[in-house]
């Protein structure tokens, strides 16, 4: 019986030792479900504000969204006025560019041209009379036997140049001649034509306005035709001198001049055979120089020029083109 009892006794400390071990797992299980449990609120705190933040985003999408829409729609509106109203203009302005970009490249070609032929030593100035005050003096000597014969009035300077004149213009009037020499006539021109340069000729004597054909082109063509005559009668002693003001003006007698007489851009220059102004002040004062030489100017006035200043009149050969009254005369009209 002592045996049993002392066998039995450790049995009860071993559970008594297993208790505390029990306590321990069943406090260590309590504090992970307490754990499990304060996890739960902040997941709880963290869904609203990812919601709000969502919500944000969603808001600032829809906004962006609309933005696009109407920037779109701005887009399409502006292309459709684009191909309305810039459509039409294109050609004109695509012209004036064009002229202007041929205009400065003959400019600046003629400026080194007269950057060569700079005189550094100042030469007397020699003042001539123009031919027409030349003829009008030998025609008011007192001839041989003391009478004075009255001097040809100015409709009959080309009088004596009439029969090679008209047949010159009557050539004009067949079929053009595109592979024909430079300054000579490449274009045919028409009855008008031929009308208003036989009037400049013999009934203004080579000095005067005359109604303008129309548009720039046609004039040009007249213009062109009145350079081939001039240079069947005075040869190299003459030099074309064509007033328009501005650039795109000027580049549309460049090319035209071009098309019609068979030139190139040497052709177009102070020391060459047409130049170009755009101020008349320059061109009187070329002009001057000119019959300082012993050379005849022939100045052309384009007919957007409103008036002809003074000075043009003292020299033997002008002629100006009057602007109709429905004929638009500015240019910048058509932007």
């Amino acid at each position: 019986m002592e045996s049993t009892a002392a066998d039995a006794m450790p049995d009860d400390t071993d559970l008594t030792s297993q208790a505390p071990e029990t306590e321990q797992a069943s406090t260590e299980s309590t504090g992970d479900t307490t754990s499990a449990t304060s996890c739960e609120p902040d997941a709880a705190e963290t869904n609203p504000v990812m919601e709000l933040a969502l919500k944000d985003l969603q808001i600032r999408r829809d906004a962006l969204e609309t933005e696009i829409t109407a920037l779109t729609s701005r887009k399409e509106q502006l292309e459709t006025e684009l191909k309305a109203n810039f459509t039409g203009q294109s050609d004109a302005i695509a012209r004036r560019v064009k002229g202007f970009q041929e205009y400065l490249g003959g400019a600046l070609q003629d400026l080194v041209q007269s950057v060569e032929n700079l005189e550094l030593v100042v030469q007397p100035m020699v003042v001539k009379p123009s031919p027409l005050d030349q003829t009008a003096d030998s025609a008011a000597a007192p001839d041989s036997s003391g009478e004075s014969t009255p001097p040809p009035a100015v409709a009959d300077t080309f009088r004596p140049d009439e029969e090679l004149i008209r047949q010159t213009l009557e050539r004009f009037l067949k079929q053009p001649d595109v592979y024909a020499d430079p300054w000579t006539l490449r274009r045919s021109i028409d009855a008008r034509d031929t009308a208003l340069l036989e009037d400049w000729f013999f009934n203004q004597g080579g000095r005067g306005a005359q109604p303008s054909r129309g548009t720039r082109p046609r004039n040009i063509l007249v213009s062109a035709a009145l350079i081939a005559v001039i240079g069947e009668l005075y040869g190299d002693q003459f030099q074309c001198l064509v007033l328009a003001g501005g650039p795109e003006r000027l580049g549309e007698w460049r090319r035209g001049l071009q098309d019609a007489l068979g030139l190139g851009r040497e052709d177009f220059g102070p020391s060459s055979g047409i130049v170009l102004f755009e101020r008349p002040e320059a061109l009187v004062e070329r002009a001057d120089r000119l019959e300082e030489r012993g050379e005849v100017p022939l100045i052309l006035i384009d007919a957007a020029e409103r008036s002809v200043d003074i000075p043009v009149l003292q020299f033997p050969l002008w002629l100006a083109f009057a602007a109709g009254p429905g004929e638009r005369l500015d240019d910048d009209d058509l932007l």
